[in-house]
């Protein structure tokens, strides 16, 4: 399935640049198909499924093909990663999962990136130096087969930046779900990430990432729902779905003075040149 670039002819709407439609995420709620039907009518054009383990990175390949199959021009596309909470698994597992997925398809579109991977000195489910490990460990899957990087980051700045310019991070890294300020903003963009804003631009006491969002340039700013999560205002403390990137996109499009209808363009232009969407 080939989405088209945007402004020249693709069709209107927003990307979420981040979501988990794998069950295991979800508890009742819609489906995957009343997920997209849904979404569909709230303007979104396409989709990332992010994996955070073998498990869920098998899955979102899936997802993302099933939906490639079924849902005509709706885009659908998938990460592969190790999510730091589960970083003493080691990143074996999915760097075999990727090279065989990569291999077996002859270089699949539906592949975008790996990822979420980072640092997340706010639970530490694993030894923060393990996480450094596997943090730095894909970063080279990434670089090495020519793919995004999905990055979470937690209470944990410096570390997240200084590895990733120790590492010579792929010149398309997303930091996912920013949550930091216009210092922290800064210091991603001059190693020269992306910015992916969540729900939590709409949340009371979030001044610091509205900040953040303010400065972003517009060619470095994408929309995501990292659905079930972080459900924006007014849905607050339901389970999140792709649809709600409309939401999130409205409130970011407030601060940067444009219309929703600008925004959604320019995002998901953003989008597809960051994760080398087609």
């Amino acid at each position: 399935m080939t989405t088209p670039s945007l402004p020249d002819g693709g069709p209107a709407g927003w990307i979420d640049s981040h979501c988990h439609l794998q069950d295991v995420y979800r508890t009742g709620g819609p489906g995957v198909d009343e997920a997209v039907v849904e979404a569909v009518a709230c303007g979104v054009r396409g989709l990332v499924c992010v994996g955070t383990d073998a498990t869920t990175s098998r899955q979102a390949i899936g997802l993302a093909s099933g939906i490639r199959s079924t849902s005509g021009p709706f885009g659908a596309w998938a990460t592969v990663g190790l999510h730091p909470h589960d970083a003493s698994h080691g990143v074996d597992e999915i760097a075999a999962m990727l090279g065989d997925e990569l291999a077996a398809s002859g270089g699949s579109d539906v592949v975008v990136a790996v990822g979420e991977c980072g640092l997340d000195y706010h639970y530490d489910h694993s030894p923060q130096a393990t996480q450094r490990d596997a943090f730095a460990a894909q970063i080279g899957l990434a670089r090495r087969h020519g793919l995004a990087l999905v990055v979470h980051s937690r209470a944990a700045w410096d570390d997240t930046i200084d590895i990733l310019r120790a590492e010579d991070m792929p010149e398309r890294t997303v930091i996912h779900c920013f949550s930091g300020g216009a210092t922290e903003a800064r210091r991603c963009l001059d190693l020269g990430a992306y910015l992916s804003f969540s729900g939590i631009v709409t949340f009371k006491n979030a001044d610091d990432v509205r900040d953040a969002a303010t400065l972003c340039p517009l060619d470095r700013l994408l929309v995501e729902t990292d659905a079930p999560f972080l459900s924006p205002v007014p849905f607050r403390g339901e389970q999140n779905r792709p649809s709600r990137v409309a939401v999130v996109g409205e409130a970011v499009a407030a601060l940067k003075g444009l219309n929703p209808e600008e925004l959604s363009e320019i995002s998901s232009s953003v989008a597809i040149a960051a994760f080398a969407l087609r």
